[in-house]
C-alpha cells in the first residue's frame, strides 16, 4: 500500500507549469448521486475538454458498477481509476469502491484499504489533493449527498483559485441536499445551479484560462492608453472607495490572480472591460472582495504569532488557578475548527507542566452550523495539517486511512455552538477571546458595536488575539497593546464603558434613551403624599407577613417576621417550613399546603409560640394565594396575627388545660388527615416508582444506544485532519523576506538621507512615487505629495521636455542626460533620467537625478578664459622672438623656415 503523503504533492510551487493542461474536475456524490450524475452529463458538451474524476461513498463491501451506469449517460470514454493514471482530456475516471484516490502532477494516486478502513470523506480527500496538485486548473462539484464530505475540498479548491460549483433544487433534485447545502454555506461556491447547467459552467470557465493570461504576463496599454499598472491602480480605487480597504500593499501576483479568478468566472477577457464592471456592479465588487479575503486556513496560523501567544499569554492564563477554577475561552468565527483546535493544543501542551490542572472551555461559535459540524468531527485531510509539527501530528493527531482525527483531550476542551457575535448577546467572564481575521469582514459600524461588546465580555485585564490584518486604533482606551506586531491586547481595567451588548429586538432604544421610559412625575405631590402614607401604615399597623412559591421558599419578607421564624442551622436556606418556630410548623404546613391544593385560603388559629423571653403568644396563621402578581409562578401570602397581648407560661399551661379535650379532637382530626394524605402519598410513590422502573429501562437502552452512537462518533471524529504545514513554510520564508524588506527598506532611507543628489521616482504619468530629500532644493514637495504628478509643482528649474523624455524611456530608451541652466543666479544642473524596472526587468517608471554641476562648469570656464590668456601671451612672445631674429639674421630661407616653425607653436 502506498504512504499516504504520495497522495498529494509536497507543496504547490512543486508543480511544474504545464502549458496546455485540461481542467480537472473532481465530482462528489453521495446518496442520490445517480440521478445528479444523469443531470450533470446530459448537460455537458459531446467533447467538453474536461478530466472528470468521480469520487463516491460506496461500500467496501461490493464490487461497484458506478462506471457503467455512468458510461450510459455520456459517450465520453470512462474508466475505473486506476494507481499512475494520468487524467486525460476528455475522459471520466470513477473511484473504485475499496480505495481512496489523491492526485499528483496530474497523475492519479489510488490508495486501496481494508474494510475496516474505510474513509468517510473521500471526496475531501481528492478535492483538497485536486486543489493543491492543479491550482487554478482544477474544479470542484459538490452533487446530490447525505453528508457534509466535500466542504473542506470546496475551501481548498477556492483557495487556491480553481472554480466550484454545486447542486441547488429544481425539479431533479437534489434528493438528499446536505452536501451541496453544506458546501453553499461555507460560502466558497461560485456557482449554485442544477446539475444540467454545470457542464456550460465549466466549460465556460475551461475556455476563459487562456484568455486572461496576459493579465499576469504584463501586456501592453488598452485602447485607450492605459497601462496595466495603471488599470490595476484603478481596480486599487475602486475597493477602497466602496469597501473601504486598501489593497495597494498586496502582494502584486496574488492580486492579479484573484482579478484573472474573477475574470474567468465572467467570461470576461480585457481587464479594461473588468473595471468598466466592476464602476456598474457593486456586487461584483463585494464578490473580489471576498476573493481577495480567502486565504488557506490552517491550524497554527502566523506560527509566530501562535509562539508569542504561547509564551505571554498562555501561561497568564492559568497563574493561580485551583483545580476548582475554569479558564474560559471564546473564539468566534471559528469556521471548520482549526484556530480553536491550535488554541487547544497551546493550552494542553502548556498544563501538562503544571501540577494542579485547572478547567478549560473553548467557546467556538460561528453562524454556519454546516461548518461547525465540520469542527465538531475534529477530522481533516492530511493537506490542511501544514502548520502542524510532526511532535504535534503524534501528540494530538491520530491517523485513520488519509485523515487525521483531534485525540479526546483536544476535543473535550472545545465547545461548538452556533453564535452571532452581532445579533446574539456575547459571553461573560472570559478570559481570552480569540477573533482572527474576522473583522476585516465587517465594516466600520459593526467594528464599532463588536469590539467593545469584546471588552464587555472580557474580565479586566483579559487578552483579546486578532489576526493580522485588523487593529484596535479606535479603541486604544479598552484595550492597552502586549504585542503589537502579533495584534494581542489586553482588556483595560481601569476604563468602565457602557456595553454594547446585542439586543434580539431591533426595535428597541439605545441604552441612552432607556431614560425617556422611566414614569414622570407630575406637578402635584398628591401621588408621593399617597406613596407616603401608604408605606407607613402597612409598615406600622400590617400583621407581619411573607410571601412563598408553591415549594415553600421565601421570595419575600415583611417588617417584624422574625417572632415567628427564625435561622434553621446549617446552610442557609429560604424555606419557610424550616424557617418556622417550634410552635407553628405543623400547623403552618398544613395551612400551606391546604391552600396550596385548593387555591383557597387556609386558616389556623390558636396556634402557641414561645418568644426568646419565656413568655407565650397566641397566633393565627393565614395563607393564601396572592393576586394581582406579575410573576408567571404562582405566589402565596403567609400573614401572622397575633390574638391578643404575650402571656406568661403559666398562664399559657392553665389555658392549655382547659382547651386539653379540644386539642386532643384536633389532633385527632390532623392525624385522621395525615394518614390519608399518607396514604395518597403512598399510592402516588408506587405508581412514580413503576414510572421510575420503566423510564430506568428506557434510559438503560438510550444509554446503550448513546455508547454506540458515541463509539461511531469517535471514530468519525478520528477521520477529520488536513494538512497545513506548506503554509508554516510559505509564511516563515514570508516573515524572512520581509525581515530582509525591512533592512532593505531602512538601507534605503538613511541612503536618501545621507546623499546630496537630488532623485525623484516618477511612474508614466509622471506621478511622484518617491524622492530624496535633496530634491525638496529643487521643487516644493512635502512628504504628502506622494501621489501627485510633478508638473503640478512649480520649480526652480524648467524641464520643457520632460513628458517626451519619460515616454522615450518607457518606450525601451537608454539613460537620456541633459544640462539645464536656472536663469536667475547661473546655476547649471545636469538632469540625468533612466528607467525604473522591477523584479522582473520590466519598465514601470523613470528615476530623475538631478546633479549641480555649477562649479564644474565656472572651473571649466575659468580654464577656457586661462588658457584663452597663456595663448594670447605665447603669441606675442613668439612674435618678439620672431622679430628678434630677422633684425639679427636678416631674411633667408633659414631664417623664414624658423619663422614659420615659432607662428606654428603660436597656433598651439
Amino acid at each position: 500500500m502506498m504512504p499516504d503523503d504520495d497522495l498529494v504533492p509536497e507543496t504547490f510551487d512543486d508543480v511544474p507549469e504545464r502549458s496546455g493542461r485540461c481542467l480537472i474536475v473532481g465530482v462528489g456524490a453521495s446518496a442520490g448521486g445517480i440521478e445528479a450524475l444523469e443531470g450533470f452529463f446530459r448537460g455537458m458538451p459531446s467533447l467538453p475538454g474536461l478530466g472528470i474524476v468521480i469520487v463516491t461513498h460506496l461500500s467496501p463491501w461490493r464490487e461497484s458498477v458506478l462506471h457503467e451506469i455512468v458510461s450510459r449517460f455520456t459517450d465520453l470514454p470512462v474508466e475505473v481509476a486506476a494507481d499512475g493514471h494520468a487524467v486525460a482530456e476528455n475522459h471520466v475516471y470513477v473511484l473504485p469502491a475499496d480505495a481512496v484516490v489523491g492526485i499528483r502532477n496530474g497523475i492519479l494516486v489510488v490508495q486501496r484499504q481494508g474494510a475496516d478502513q474505510r474513509e468517510r470523506h473521500p471526496v475531501d480527500i481528492f478535492l483538497s489533493a485536486l486543489a493543491a496538485d492543479q491550482g487554478e486548473h482544477s474544479g470542484g462539484v459538490i452533487l446530490s449527498g447525505g453528508d457534509s464530505d466535500g466542504t473542506l475540498g470546496i475551501k481548498a479548491i477556492k483557495e487556491h483559485g480553481g472554480i466550484t460549483l454545486a447542486q441547488v433544487a429544481n425539479g431533479d433534485g437534489p434528493q438528499h441536499p446536505e452536501m451541496p447545502s453544506s458546501a453553499i454555506a461555507t460560502g466558497y461556491v461560485d456557482f449554485g445551479v442544477p446539475s444540467h447547467e454545470m457542464g456550460d459552467k465549466l466549460v465556460a470557465y475551461r475556455r476563459s484560462l487562456s484568455m486572461t493570461d496576459a493579465i499576469l504576463t504584463g501586456g501592453g496599454p488598452d485602447e485607450a492608453g492605459r497601462s496595466p499598472d495603471a488599470l490595476r491602480g484603478e481596480i486599487y480605487a475602486i475597493l477602497r472607495a466602496q469597501v473601504g480597504h486598501e489593497f495597494g500593499g498586496y502582494k502584486t501576483k496574488t492580486f492579479l490572480r484573484r482579478v484573472q479568478r474573477r475574470m474567468q468566472i465572467l467570461q470576461v477577457e480585457a481587464v479594461a472591460a473588468y473595471v468598466e464592471r466592476l464602476r456598474r456592479d457593486p456586487a461584483e465588487v463585494s464578490a473580489l472582495f471576498r476573493d481577495l479575503l480567502i486565504n488557506v486556513t490552517t491550524f497554527f496560523r502566523d506560527a509566530d504569532a501562535f509562539a508569542v501567544l504561547s509564551e505571554r499569554v498562555i501561561p497568564k492564563l492559568f497563574e493561580g488557578r485551583g483545580a476548582d477554577q475554569t479558564v474560559r475561552v471564546w473564539v468566534p468565527g471559528c469556521a471548520t475548527g482549526e484556530e480553536v483546535f491550535s488554541l487547544a493544543i497551546l493550552m494542553l501542551e502548556h498544563m501538562e507542566t503544571l501540577s494542579a490542572v485547572c478547567r478549560v472551555q473553548i467557546f467556538a461559535t460561528d453562524i454556519d452550523e454546516h461548518a461547525l459540524g465540520v469542527a465538531r468531527t475534529g477530522r481533516y485531510p492530511e493537506q490542511l495539517l501544514d502548520g502542524v509539527s510532526p511532535e504535534r501530528r503524534r501528540r494530538f493527531f491520530v491517523r485513520d486511512g488519509a485523515s487525521f482525527v483531534l485525540t479526546k483531550p483536544v476535543r473535550d476542551l472545545c465547545i461548538f455552538s452556533p453564535h452571532s457575535v452581532i445579533r446574539d448577546p456575547p459571553f461573560s467572564r472570559l478570559d481570552m477571546v480569540s477573533c482572527r481575521n474576522l473583522l476585516i469582514y465587517f465594516g466600520l459600524s459593526i467594528q464599532n458595536q463588536v469590539l467593545p461588546t469584546f471588552h464587555y465580555a472580557l474580565k479586566p485585564g483579559g487578552f483579546l488575539f486578532l489576526g493580522m490584518s485588523e487593529n484596535l486604533s479606535q479603541f486604544a482606551d479598552l484595550f492597552a497593546p502586549i504585542d503589537k506586531k502579533h495584534r494581542i491586547f489586553r482588556s483595560r481595567a481601569d476604563h468602565a464603558t457602557e456595553p454594547r451588548v446585542p439586543l434580539a429586538l431591533s426595535g428597541l432604544r439605545a441604552m441612552s434613551q432607556i431614560g425617556d421610559l422611566r414614569p414622570r412625575q407630575s406637578g402635584s405631590s398628591s401621588l408621593a403624599l399617597r406613596h407616603s402614607v401608604e408605606v407607613q401604615v402597612l409598615e406600622r399597623f400590617s400583621p407581619p407577613h411573607v410571601a412563598v412559591n408553591r415549594q415553600g421558599d421565601v421570595v419575600y419578607y415583611s417588617n417584624r417576621t422574625g417572632k415567628y421564624l427564625e435561622a434553621a442551622p446549617g446552610l442557609p436556606t429560604r424555606q419557610l417550613l424550616t424557617m418556622a418556630r417550634k410552635g407553628l410548623r405543623l400547623e403552618l404546613r398544613a395551612a400551606f399546603r391546604e391552600a396550596v391544593d385548593t387555591n383557597a385560603q387556609a386558616v389556623r388559629e390558636g396556634l402557641v409560640v414561645e418568644g426568646d423571653d419565656g413568655r407565650v403568644q397566641i397566633v393565627t396563621v393565614t395563607v393564601e394565594p396572592l393576586v394581582a402578581q406579575r410573576s408567571e409562578e404562582p405566589l402565596f401570602l403567609v400573614l401572622f396575627s397575633d390574638e391578643g397581648p404575650s402571656i406568661s407560661r403559666e398562664a399559657a399551661q392553665k389555658r392549655s388545660v382547659s382547651a386539653q379535650d379540644e386539642v386532643a379532637l384536633q389532633l385527632e382530626r390532623e392525624l385522621r388527615e395525615t394518614r390519608e394524605r399518607l396514604q395518597s402519598l403512598i399510592e402516588e410513590y408506587e405508581t412514580a416508582l413503576e414510572e421510575l422502573k420503566s423510564s430506568n429501562e428506557e434510559l438503560v437502552s438510550v444509554n446503550e444506544e448513546l455508547q454506540s452512537t458515541n463509539e461511531e462518533l469517535e471514530a468519525s471524529k478520528e477521520e477529520l485532519q488536513s494538512v497545513n504545514e506548506e503554509l508554516y513554510t510559505v509564511n516563515a520564508e514570508l516573515n524572512g523576506k520581509v525581515e530582509a524588506l525591512d533592512r532593505a527598506n531602512t538601507d534605503l532611507h538613511n541612503l536618501f538621507a545621507s546623499t546630496d543628489i537630488a532623485t525623484v521616482f516618477l511612474d508614466a504619468k509622471l506621478v511622484i512615487r518617491s524622492y530624496t530629500p535633496a530634491v525638496t532644493e529643487i521643487f516644493n514637495i512635502l512628504p504628502s505629495d506622494r501621489g501627485r504628478p510633478i508638473t503640478d509643482f512649480a520649480g526652480r528649474l524648467t524641464l520643457p521636455n520632460l513628458a517626451e523624455d519619460v515616454a522615450a524611456i518607457m518606450r525601451g530608451s537608454d539613460t537620456i542626460e541633459r544640462q539645464i541652466d536656472r536663469g536667475k543666479d547661473a546655476a547649471r544642473f545636469l538632469v540625468r533620467l533612466a528607467p525604473y524596472r522591477n523584479g522582473e526587468n520590466r519598465i514601470e517608471g523613470v528615476v530623475v537625478s538631478f546633479m549641480d554641476v555649477t562649479v564644474l562648469a565656472r572651473a571649466e570656464m575659468s580654464q577656457r578664459v586661462l588658457v584663452a590668456e597663456l595663448q594670447h601671451r605665447t603669441r606675442n612672445l613668439l612674435a618678439v622672438v620672431q622679430s628678434i631674429a630677422r633684425q639679427t639674421l636678416g631674411t633667408g630661407p633659414a631664417v623664414e623656415g624658423y619663422a614659420e616653425r615659432l607662428k606654428a607653436l603660436g597656433r598651439v
